[in-house]
């Protein structure tokens, strides 16, 4: 047990490291040696944990993304009719805001490195996806049920998560510029305002 949470703090050390490395140089420039001094770890310890430079860096993807995930199911499944939960979704953004604050550099690699590398491309576009999806759902649960206007679910999700991504990207350019996670409630009230059907 002992052993185990040893490796867990490695693997946290050398997480950290190279979040600040690829943060401060950009991940074309970092190193795994560079990643290790930082880290106090050896190459032994890094390749215990990572394959390779690229896995560091994909495992700091997915756990952002993972953040992203936690609040879309808990909205999901508390009560509420889908304008509610959908409201509810965007008002639980903000610590997505507060984990972005001062990532401006790492975010910009993500995207980067999305646009060179297949492999990063695809665990970038996958949440995306999976988003998408889930937004679908909620807008077709909210068509059947008569809350929402007949409109293309597909669409309709699509545009929820552009408002999620551009609001994110704009928070992280400019994180002092505006209360993101109140331009998030009201932006998704906007949008609701012209999904829901009079009567709701």
């Amino acid at each position: 047990m002992r052993q185990q949470q040893r490796g867990e703090e490695t693997r946290s050390r050398i997480l950290e490291a190279a979040l600040a490395c690829f943060s401060r140089t950009g991940y074309d420039a970092t190193g795994v040696a560079e990643i290790c001094q930082q880290a106090g770890v050896s190459k032994g310890a890094f390749y215990h944990h990572f394959v390779s430079k690229q896995a560091v860096f994909l495992a700091l993807l997915d756990g952002w993304l993972a953040g992203l995930d936690l609040p879309m199911a808990a909205s999901r499944a508390g009560a509420g009719d889908v304008a509610g939960k959908l409201q509810a979704m965007a008002s639980m953004i903000r610590p997505v805001f507060e984990s972005a604050a001062g990532r401006l550099p790492m975010f910009l690699e993500f995207w980067s490195q999305a646009a060179r590398d297949p492999a990063v491309w695809e665990a970038t576009i996958a949440p995306y996806q999976r988003y998408r999806t889930f937004f679908a759902g909620i807008v077709e649960a909210g068509i059947a049920d008569g809350s929402l206007r007949p409109v293309d679910p597909d669409v309709a999700a699509q545009v929820i998560v552009a408002l999620a991504v551009g609001l994110v990207l704009q928070g992280v350019l400019d994180p002092a510029g505006a209360d993101w996670g109140a331009v998030a409630e009201q932006g998704m009230a906007m949008l609701l305002t012209g999904l829901e059907t009079p009567a709701a």
